[in-house]
């Protein structure tokens, strides 16, 4: 899924155009509003650091930073935003979790359905899909912000840190760890100068199952609509 993988989620944020720019920042200001709920200060806070990283890089202005942050935090009336799961099996049978940021649960819904029912698919129950997954602390780092560090360095360091798996892509490294353990991971890579392109939560699976092709291109297409959808934030899968 190379054209729907986190990697090319992130080169997208960057690369927004004029036109998209509007919709990414209210997205990317959800994304920071959310994460600090968790806590405002961003160096306790890795989730918030990344948010507040991937707006910056997008060119979201400071004061809408700024802004989001204190909404979460409750310093700033507002909007309150909540985070809600969507579980479906897509084409081939395919798990697929969507993870939705919004003030409006009914909309959301709403918007989900239908795209799911344009592609073939439905909603599943509540746990239909997740009990395949586990929530774990997940960091990328690009083979370009490593610094003066080998890929050995980084192997060592992770390891020492909690990393339960290491995964080297064509882009960069994918570091899985606990939940709990994301914010000691973090800490540890950039106290090594090592730069991090992303860190958060995320829905894993080590059950990973191989479909045809044109059931691949299936999944492509529909992640793709689901991720054009204002209130979605990511969509994971187990497909191989």
């Amino acid at each position: 899924m190379s054209g729907h993988s986190k990697w090319s989620k992130i080169k997208r944020k960057k690369g927004a155009n004029d036109q998209k720019k509007g919709v990414l920042f209210t997205k990317l200001g959800k994304n920071i509003s959310v994460a600090a709920k968790n806590g405002k200060d961003p160096e306790m806070n890795p989730g918030l650091r990344t948010a507040i990283d991937q707006a910056r890089a997008a060119s979201m202005p400071k004061e809408n930073i700024e802004k989001a942050v204190l909404k979460g935090a409750g310093e700033l009336p507002g909007v309150v935003y909540e985070e809600v799961l969507f579980e479906c099996y897509a084409a081939g049978g395919i798990a697929m979790i969507i993870e939705c940021v919004t003030d409006n649960t009914n909309r959301t819904v709403a918007e989900v359905r239908s795209t799911l029912t344009r592609a073939g698919s439905t909603l599943g129950s509540s746990g239909s899909v997740l009990y395949m997954f586990e929530q774990k602390g997940v960091v990328r780092v690009a083979k370009d912000d490593m610094g003066a560090k080998t890929m050995d360095d980084l192997e060592m360091i992770s390891i020492d840190n909690g990393a339960e798996d290491i995964q080297s892509e064509d882009e960069g490294i994918t570091l899985v760890t606990g939940r709990g353990n994301l914010n000691s991971l973090v800490s540890a890579l950039e106290e090594a100068g090592i730069g991090i392109s992303f860190a958060g939560l995320e829905y894993v699976t080590n059950n990973k199952i191989e479909v045809t092709e044109s059931d691949a291109q299936k999944v492509e297409e529909l992640i793709e609509q689901l991720e054009e959808l204002d209130d979605v934030n990511s969509v994971f899968t187990n497909l191989k």
